[in-house]
């Protein structure tokens, strides 16, 4: 029997969310208006205040209008190639980051859109443009020109690709719809969660808190409402996993959902969607709409008096700092994605103060797979303190990037041979966050207790400046940075502006060691993850591969950041004076 959505204060208003409204104004008008944003602050009840915050900490808004076609080209080391940005920028015109004067076209670079697996892709209008040529330049640059509907770009431009290459425990056993929840409520709400227990799972996004205790908690948390919320804003460059598992199995994460707010009695849940992901949508509602017709979604589920729950998708709006959980309810709640002063903790004060369980995509989806096989079935894999398998996202230097499902506890140098990378020269394991690995230890293993990530694997090859790939890195923590604290907001800057001035070969040892001194302080003072992992792949670098930063010093004691004498040529050359007074001695 076909059963209406459950009509909870959380589902009736999810239209009006403040991100899906800003989002409406930014398509309409390629730009928020500023006379617009009185009229929504009105409307929505909230201070004008609050939406010109929100509305200036997501990247995905902007307070000037944008292209009729707007395009970001990755940054990212592994899709991303900014050379084609040039091309394309000067085959039409523009200037990164300024509309051209007809409002045709708007260029610009952003931080890892997920498709690290197809080399150098872009975002149009916020849809995935894969596998970028110079070659494919002319003709994009033709359609653009021509104001051709994206629906008439040939259909390869955006073919996104699942890439699994290694299918294991999950990805190999495809459960019927519904498989997960029926099994469930056969065994029983307590002896489901001992599965849970007994299975050993924990977090799929990186830090691995065990699952059933999480559940728990949250559970034993005496409140008016409990929340489920599936963390699905998937922003640590060189991961992509959560992309695939939301386009084939759908119906299993939403359902590890269900599971969660049966056990915890939650009658809401959320999955936050990062922005970069928007071209999802249509098909995880429709996959949400079949469960409802099914009753899997709705009031009495499968026909379990008392058990209702329905979810709603929230979308980001680019803003890497929302995958930390407290930052994430901030966004739930219509705020800026500012990380929280912990504890308390979400599964006791979580959405709009209520307990919560915040899990990733691949965690809920093992949940429901447990409800089915049990946690034997996945205990018996992996190692003792890393139970079960891990998908990985493996992308950069090796000739088959994609998706790996394989135990915990295996050797990097395992996952190499599988994925084509055996010349790698280093592996940053876990996403710039994580570590960086050189040869000598691909003999570690990947699990919680040595190399642990929530699924990032990016190679680098011989030919691989390892200077400008933590370069890089350095620039996506100062930007992404939520400003919260002053070690974080401060300190990522100063990283950035120390490696920059080593890569122009301006660097001494002095700056070296202050690099040292300033990334210990950052990582031991930050507030959250984001700043306590910033300078990792900078410490890294300097401990595994000295001799990159080593060769482009300066050998001597000390090269000030800024050349007063350089920036006076512009007056000399207006004064058109080049004598020796014009200079400073």
């Amino acid at each position: 029997m076909q059963v209406e959505p459950l009509p909870s204060p959380a589902k009736q208003q999810i239209a009006d969310h403040l991100l899906h409204r800003l989002h409406e104004l930014q398509n309409c008008h390629q730009h928020i208006p500023p006379e617009l944003i009185a009229p929504l602050a009105a409307e929505l009840g909230f201070p004008i205040s609050k939406v010109e915050e929100v509305i200036d900490f997501y990247s995905f808004f902007h307070r000037a209008p944008r292209g009729q076609f707007n395009i970001l080209f990755s940054n990212c080391t592994s899709c991303g190639d900014l050379s084609l940005m040039e091309q394309l920028c000067g085959l039409l015109n523009v200037t990164p980051g300024i509309t051209r004067a007809d409002g045709m076209v708007s260029i610009d670079q952003t931080s890892c859109v997920g498709m690290c697996d197809h080399g150098a892709s872009a975002l149009v209008n916020g849809i995935p443009l894969v596998s970028l040529s110079a070659a494919q330049l002319p003709a994009l640059a033709q359609a653009i020109n021509a104001g051709a509907p994206l629906a008439s770009w040939p259909a390869d431009w955006f073919a996104v690709q699942d890439h699994i290459r290694q299918a294991g425990l999950l990805l190999n056993d495809d459960l019927p719809a519904g498989a997960g929840l029926r099994a469930a409520l056969q065994t029983g709400e307590a002896p489901f969660l001992a599965e849970i227990k007994q299975s050993g799972l924990r977090g799929r996004g990186g830090a691995g808190f065990p699952t059933a205790l999480k559940w728990q908690l949250c559970r034993d948390a005496a409140a008016p409402e409990h929340y489920v919320v599936c963390n699905a804003d998937e922003g640590e460059p060189g991961t992509f996993k959560d992309r695939v598992l939301l386009t084939r199995y759908a119906q299993q994460v939403f359902e590890g959902m269900a599971l969660c707010a049966w056990v915890i009695k939650a009658r809401q849940g959320f999955l936050y969607l990062r922005g970069e992901y928007r071209y999802l949508v249509p098909q995880l509602e429709a996959t949400l709409a079949e469960m409802r017709a099914a009753n899997q979604l709705g009031e009495n589920i499968l026909n379990q008096p008392g058990f209702n729950f329905d979810i709603s998708i929230v979308l980001g709006a680019g803003a890497y700092i929302c995958g930390e959980e407290s930052a994430l309810l901030e966004s739930l709640e219509e705020k800026r994605g500012v990380t929280r002063v912990r504890p308390p903790f979400p599964v006791t004060h979580g959405y709009q103060g209520q307990p919560t369980v915040v899990d990733n995509v691949e965690t809920l989806l093992v949940a429901t797979h447990l409800a089915v096989q049990g946690g034997q079935w996945f205990r018996d894999h992996g190692t003792e303190p890393s139970a079960g398998t891990k998908i990985l996202s493996v992308s950069g230097d090796c000739t088959a990037p994609g998706i790996y499902e394989f135990p915990f506890g295996i050797t990097l140098q395992t996952l190499l041979e599988a994925c084509g990378g055996q010349d790698a020269h280093a592996v940053q394991v876990g996403g710039p966050s994580g570590t960086l690995v050189n040869r000598a230890e691909f003999g570690r293993k990947l699990a919680f207790e040595d190399l642990a990530t929530g699924g990032s694997i990016m190679i680098y090859g011989a030919e691989r400046d390892l200077l400008a790939v933590v370069r890089n890195f350095t620039h996506f923590f100062a930007h992404e940075s939520c400003g919260f604290c002053t070690p974080c907001r401060v300190g990522t800057p100063l990283l950035r502006t120390y490696l920059d001035k080593i890569a122009s070969v301006h660097g001494t040892p002095y700056d070296r060691e202050e690099m040292v001194r300033l990334g210990k302080l950052v990582k031991r003072r930050s507030h959250c993850g984001l700043g306590q992992t910033a300078a990792n792949p900078l410490l890294d670098l300097l401990a595994k591969f000295p001799e990159v930063c080593e060769e482009r010093l300066l050998h001597q004691d000390y090269e000030p950041f800024f050349n007063l004498d350089a920036a006076l040529a512009t007056t000399r050359k207006l004064t058109h004076r080049d004598d020796a007074e014009a200079h400073l001695s």
